[in-house]
């Protein structure tokens, strides 16, 4: 497994994952098909490329997932990850994560966003040991 800054070519291949991993919230309580901003454009993964945010999850030499990456100091605001859903439930997103943390060993304090109504993704991250720090927006730490 190889976590690694996107290429600009690798945009287009990372917005189609995004696209599908979440449109499929729908099944996990989502009331609409949707995402965060940008989820998916093409344009806005390929700035996110060229600023150096965004990173492609390969497993076997296979993109399979990847995430967006904010760092200022010691502080990591990991803005998403995303993993192709034919690849659901196979620990890819567990090491995922624990390749950004291993990545950003420097970091004292992670942050991210996710959803109330997302009962997989709220479960995933307590799951890995962040806490719910505010509940209107569901920020883990």
């Amino acid at each position: 497994m190889e976590l690694v800054l996107a290429k600009s070519q690798d945009a287009l291949v990372l917005t189609s994952m995004s696209k599908r991993a979440f449109d499929s919230d729908i099944e996990a309580g989502g009331l609409q098909i949707g995402g965060p901003p940008g989820y998916q454009s093409n344009k806005y993964h390929a700035k996110m490329a060229s600023q150096k945010h965004l990173y492609t999850f390969y497993n076997n030499g296979l993109i399979v997932g990847g995430a967006i990456l904010f760092k200022d100091g010691t502080n990591l605001y990991i803005g998403r990850i995303f993993i192709a859903p034919e690849h659901f439930r196979e620990g890819l997103g567990i090491k995922l994560m624990e390749m950004i943390e291993n990545l950003y060993s420097d970091v004292v304090t992670f942050t991210l966003d996710t959803p109330l109504w997302n009962i997989r993704t709220n479960n995933f991250y307590q799951k890995l040991g962040y806490e719910i720090e505010k509940k209107d927006k569901c920020i883990l730490h």
